[in-house]
């Protein structure tokens, strides 16, 4: 297995020093991607996040950019007119983007069209279009920059992955690249809310905002068995579980959360309740929680944003366990999120002692004694730990 002390994903936030936002958003992307959500995952402080506005010393135009220094590099360029009128500026951001270029997939660029001057230096990538929601609030402008830019980090993670896994074998390039995440919607359709929550988020998905560009919201086409194509489905997709009164209560909600828990797929709950849930599925915890008012359905932008951290969440934990296993990982099992009891599904048929390791922080003690009672054979060890034991043993 390859090994690597570099960080994951480094992010570059580049803004021209008179542009008055630039250091606010900059600074909101630092707290994003600082935080323990990805902490947790990536290791260290979080995902690395680097300013780049000041101008090199002696020069007019912010400092070089290595990309050797992180397995990959994310550049997001905050392009105003202040950026795009210095000479200087665009020279450098030229220069970064072919860089990139030669480096492959595993750098991107990302402009954020803050206004239309934009347009009048001649950038060839696709922007994040910024200017087009300037009618939002700052906050929800804030949030969509965000999503737009995890679903990007999560494509750029998934190119890095599959060469690390197949590093003898020509990937897709670009084709493997723009693949989209495949988004499975969770509900019953026996309560008034359930059908037609679902319905509005898939319709707000596919016409708000161009999140579309983000998901494959899947059918079960005519001819296939309802039952073989919906765990295929569950298992491939991220899942958005949108909890109404009677969903704890329907046979296939419970089948199709069961199964995401089992395959340890990205799983978001949309809290819709209007007023009781007689007995909650148990499966439905460890995983995070979004309320969402079941009459206005006015946030599914953060459901969306929320699902989206999740992915990357996974994408990230999934390039770490490639990076930091070897001969020692036999017999241990990697799990993207900390452990529960309905994890021992999928490993009851094997033998002997187990090791079951899952992103920091350990477990809490009262969570170790059940597993301790329950399942004595497995020992379970967040990836610290492991990494620490494997250390001393070498």
């Amino acid at each position: 297995m390859p090994t690597s002390t570099r960080p994951l994903l480094i992010l570059y936030v580049a803004w021209h020093p008179d542009f008055t936002e630039g250091r606010a958003i900059a600074k909101h992307l630092y707290d994003q991607y600082r935080r323990e959500l990805f902490q947790n995952v990536a290791g260290g402080a979080g995902l690395s996040v680097i300013y780049r506005s000041a101008s090199d010393v002696g020069a007019d135009a912010p400092p070089r950019i290595d990309l050797e220094e992180g397995e990959t590099t994310a550049i997001v360029l905050l392009l105003d007119e202040k950026f795009c009128a210095n000479a200087g500026y665009v020279s450098w951001a030229r220069e970064v983007g072919a860089q990139v270029e030669e480096a492959g997939l595993g750098s991107r660029v990302f402009p954020v069209a803050v206004d239309k001057s934009f347009y009048d230096v001649g950038f060839t990538e696709q922007a994040v279009r910024w200017d087009k929601w300037i009618g939002s609030s700052p906050e929800a402008r804030l949030l969509l920059l965000t999503s737009d830019l995890t679903y990007q980090f999560c494509r750029m993670l998934r190119t890095y992955l599959e060469r690390l896994r197949r590093p003898k074998v020509a990937d897709n390039g670009l084709q493997q690249y723009l693949k989209k995440v495949q988004i499975f919607l969770s509900h019953s359709k026996h309560d008034s809310d359930g059908e037609r929550i679902a319905k509005e988020i898939r319709s707000q998905l596919f016409n708000g905002n161009g999140l579309a560009s983000f998901f494959d919201v899947k059918d079960i086409p005519s001819g296939v068995r309802f039952d073989q194509a919906l765990m295929q489905e569950v298992k491939l997709s991220a899942v958005v579980a949108i909890h109404t009164d009677s969903f704890s209560s329907r046979e296939w909600c419970r089948r199709e959360i069961i199964e995401a828990k089992r395959w340890s797929v990205p799983l978001v709950v949309a809290n819709c309740l209007t007023d009781t849930d007689e007995r909650s599925f148990p499966y439905l915890g460890n995983v995070p929680v979004v309320r969402m008012d079941p009459v206005k359905v006015d946030r599914v932008d953060q459901v969306v944003a929320r699902l989206l951290v999740e992915v990357l969440k996974d994408f990230l934990w999934r390039c770490r366990v490639e990076l930091a296993s070897g001969p020692k990982a036999r017999g241990v099992e990697f799990l993207p999120r900390p452990p529960e009891l309905i994890a021992l599904a999928n490993l009851s048929g094997r033998k002997g002692k187990q090791t079951l390791v899952y992103p920091d922080p350990p477990l809490g003690a009262e969570e170790q004694r059940l597993f301790e009672q329950i399942a004595p054979r497995f020992l379970l060890r967040s990836l610290t730990e492991w990494l620490a034991s494997v250390a001393v043993t070498r």
